[in-house]
Formats: C-alpha cells, structure tokens, sequence
C-alpha cells in the first residue's frame, strides 16, 4: 500500500521541502529588508534632526546671546568712560569687542545654510558697526574731557542707534529661537516614529518567527513526526499499518518509499517465516539423526569390543603356539591378522572416545589450564624424553569447560607435535595465550614437518590421513576430536596458514578470568 496523496493542491502540490524553505527564506528577507530599510531611515532621520539641534540650532542661539553680552558690554564701557572720563571704563569695552569678534567668528559657520538667520546677522553686524563708528570708536579714542563732551553731545544718537541694535539682535535671537523650537518638535516627532516603526519591525519579526515556526511544524516536523511513529510501530512488529506521507512533495516521496519498504518486509518476513520453520525441521531432523549417528557409533564400538577382543587374542595365542611352525607364509599371515586385530582395536577405543565428546564428559568447572597442561607434559614424559623434545609455554589461563575433555585436546595437540616432527632436529614446542575482547587464543607452535595450505582443512575430518601408518602410526581421529572438543566449547579452531617453519594450531576459549602475568616456564627432557 502506498501513501495516500498530500492535502496540498494547486499549484503548490509538486513543491519539495527545500523549495518551500527558499520562498519562505526569500519571503521572510524580503520583509526584513523593507523593515530594516524603514527603521533604518527612521533611525538616521532621527539622528540628523539630533545633529542639527545639538552641533547648529542651540549652540547658533548662544552665539548670538554672547554677540549680544558683547555689545551690551561695549555700550556700559563706553558710557562709563564718557560720562566719569575714568580709563578704567575702558576695559569692559575692549573685552567686549573681542568677545563680540569671537563669537562672530564661531557663529558664522553655524549659520552657513540659513539664509535668514545670515539676513539677520548681516544687520546686527551693520548695525553694529555704526554704532561703532559714530559712537564707540570716538568716545574711546579721544581723551577723558573730549570723551565727556562728545558723550553729552551724541547721546540721543547713541541711544537710538544701540536701542535699534538691540531690537535687530532681538529678531536674529526670536528667529534662532524659533527653529530651535521648530527643530525640538520635529526631533520628538521622529523619535516617535522611530519607536513605533521599531515597535513594528519587533511585532513583525515576532510574527514571521511565529509563521516560520507553524509552517515547519505543518510542513516539516510533523508529517516527519507521524512517519517516524508510523516506522517505530513497523518496528515493534506493525507491519499491517501503512505509512501515509503529508507535507511537502518530497516528504510524501519518502513515505511512499518507506511504505514500499514495508511492503518488502512484509513479503520477505512472510518468506523467512516459512524459511524458518523448514529450517526448524530440517534442524530437528538433523538433531536427531545425529544423536542417532552417535547412538550408534557408541554402541557400534562397544559392541565390537567383546568379539573383537576374542579374535585378538585367538590370533596372537595362534601366533604363540604356531610360531615358527608353519611355512613363512603362514606366520606373515597370522602376523597380518595380529595387527590389523590390534589397529582395529586402537580404531575402535578412538571412535568410542570420539562420540562420547560432549555426550559422556559434560561436566563444566573451573578448570586451570596450567596444571591441566602439566599432567598432560608428566603423561607425554616418556615421549618427550625419547625425542628430546623442549616444550614451553606462556602463563596460561583459567577456563570453564571439562576438564576431561579439554585434557584429550592437549594430549592429542601435544602428541601430534612430537609425533610429527622433523627427522633432522629434535622438537620445540610453545604454547601461547592471549585475551581478546573476552576470547583466549591459544597456539601450539612447532618445528615439526608441517602441513601444506591445500589440508589444513581436511585434516580435522575424521579419519582423515596424510601419511601411511608405516609412516606415522594413529587413526585420523586426534584432530577431528579437537574440533570436537573446542566447538563443545564455543571455541573455534585452525591451522595459522602464514606459519611457514612447521605447524602452528590456533584455537580459542571463552574467558572466564585472565591469569597473572608470569615468566615463562620450560620443561626440559
């Protein structure tokens, strides 16, 4: 079943996740880009008109006040001079005319743009100079008693002309006042602006923010919330609920996927279920038919033994009595039937203690491989001194197994080395450990003949020879038993195929607990 298709219609049904992030991100830039562009403005209006009123508008005003307690300076000083005669009166007007050309100077640029307010300083400063030069100039040059008497005679004229720059200095003030005024109420208006269009831009933002947030939940997160649920509920063992997809195009995509998906487990689940249970049988069976092979081979061998045992020992009392009797025909003959008696014999004690791994010794404990390997040295001693033979060994481990089966792993691992070794040098034996990630490997080294690449598998099937029994005695069942016993024991177990100076067996033991580390201990012939 596939994923019904999407409530999106129109134009819009084919648009994919991404493509409905770029236009929302377009969108969302563009609005933020025409309100940034309005506070912006706003924000620098507001700063010009600050500007204007703090750097012009108010120091302007000052300026002028000073001219004006410049000139008022300059009037009291010369009318004090020109009525007392004192020099003393002079002061005050020599440091009104500095004062008055000082703030000339600094209100002049201040005015620079202002083409009333420069009308008007043009008449204060006319104005001024004629008083200067009908009344001040004349009345400080001359001295005390001609100062007084021009003073008496152009008092009415000093009088009218100060009084007209006063009035003159009175507009250029009102005019400077009034845009200051001016110039402070349209400050406050763009202050105002600029708060609402940032309390806008604020409302704005809060509501692309909010608008953002709704379209993912709708668009992304929750149809990938219901496809995730959808999925969980597959997972825990659902497979009849369809996945139905929502949102944009591609999300829909990825439902009818996944659905498929569903679909396919489903039809492979429904495979493997039947799979298994024929493997189930076919286990079962197999379980079966081998306890009943090992049934079997037990109770094939024992039985055996008991007639076996009497043509053994009819053949070798035939030998003894008849020995040296008969032609030499006959006595070849009675000795062939005296070894293959005694082969058949040995072939039958290994078969038996082949089908009792894991059926008869089940007995799992603690078992130190240390001590094991050292009764299993005292048992091979008189091999290894016939031989020569130098076995060593690393600290060994502590392992959980029987302790009577891992003892025929060793005893069959160490005996093949000595069995098998080279003609021209006596052999050397080590054993290794090493723990890996709760695993023991275990190696028997030796510098015996070896065993090529192409049967290092065969060798541990059973009955399975690589040399006559002229050559090496034994059945073909010691390897085969190893595999047995290290398998019994969730181990595995090979031939290292890159150990080229003779043969290196490798097989592995659960860890239980890992051994002190101790030097390595030789036994010596």
């Amino acid at each position: 079943m596939t994923s019904r298709p999407s409530d999106t219609v129109g134009p819009f049904a084919g648009w994919t996740t991404r493509r409905w992030l770029r236009a929302g991100v377009a969108g969302t830039l563009v609005v933020l880009a025409v309100l940034g562009s309005l506070g912006g403005w706003a924000v620098w209006r507001t700063s010009q008109i600050t500007t204007s009123l703090v750097d012009r508008r108010s120091p302007a005003l000052i300026e002028s006040m000073r001219v004006e307690e410049a000139l008022v300076n300059q009037e009291t000083g010369i009318r004090g001079y020109g009525l007392s005669g004192r020099q003393d009166f002079l002061e005050p007007y020599a440091q009104g005319a500095a004062d008055e050309k000082a703030a000339l100077k600094r209100l002049r640029p201040l005015l620079r743009d202002d083409g009333r307010a420069l009308a008007d300083l043009a008449d204060v400063e006319k104005l001024a100079d004629a008083w200067q030069e009908r009344i001040a100039q004349p009345i400080s040059a001359a001295p005390p008693e001609a100062a007084v008497q021009i003073t008496t005679a152009r008092a009415a004229e000093g009088k009218a002309a100060f009084d007209a720059l006063r009035r003159a200095m009175g507009r250029q003030q009102a005019h400077l006042q009034d845009e200051r005024v001016a110039a402070t109420r349209e400050l406050r208006q763009a202050v105002t602006l600029r708060n609402w269009m940032c309390a806008v831009i604020a409302v704005v933002i809060a509501l692309v923010a909010v608008l953002v947030f709704e379209a993912l939940r709708r668009g992304v997160t929750g149809p990938l919330s219901g496809l995730g649920s959808a999925a969980r509920d597959v997972a825990r063992g659902r497979f009849d609920r369809s996945l139905v997809g929502t949102g944009p195009a591609d999300l829909r995509q990825l439902a009818s996927d996944v659905d498929s998906m569903r679909l396919r487990l489903v039809e492979e689940l429904r495979f493997s279920e039947a799979a298994r249970r024929l493997l189930d049988e076919q286990a079962e069976d197999l379980k079966r038919s081998n306890a009943e092979l090992e049934q079997f081979a037990y109770v094939a061998s024992h039985d055996l033994q008991e007639p076996l045992r009497k043509v053994s020992s009819f053949t070798q009392l035939l030998q003894r009595r008849y020995g040296g009797r008969l032609d030499a025909k006959a006595d070849q003959y009675i000795g062939f039937a005296v070894d293959g008696a005694n082969r058949m014999q040995t072939l039958i004690n290994d078969l038996l203690a082949f089908s009792r791994v894991g059926r008869v010794h089940n007995d799992h404990q603690t078992v130190d491989l240390e001590e094991l390997v050292s009764r299993t040295l005292d048992d091979l001693s008189m091999s290894v001194e016939e031989t020569g033979a130098e076995i060593t060994h690393d600290a060994l481990p502590t392992v959980v197994g029987d302790a009577t089966q891992l003892g025929m792993l060793w005893q069959n691992l160490l005996s093949n080395a000595i069995k098998f070794r080279s003609p021209d040098q006596p052999p050397r034996i080590h054993i290794s450990a090493v723990c890996d990630e709760g695993v023991w490997e275990l190696t028997v080294t030796d510098n015996g003949i070896g065993i090529a690449p192409e049967f290092q598998q065969k060798v541990f099937i059973l009955f399975q020879r690589l040399h006559t029994k002229d050559a090496y005695p034994g059945t073909g069942i010691g390897l085969a038993m190893c595999k047995k016993v290290v398998e019994f024991h969730g181990g595995a177990i090979k031939i290292d195929p890159d150990y080229r100076l003779g043969t290196r067996v490798v097989f592995s033991l659960p860890a239980v607990a890992a051994a002190p580390a101790a030097p390595d201990r030789e036994t010596q012939p």
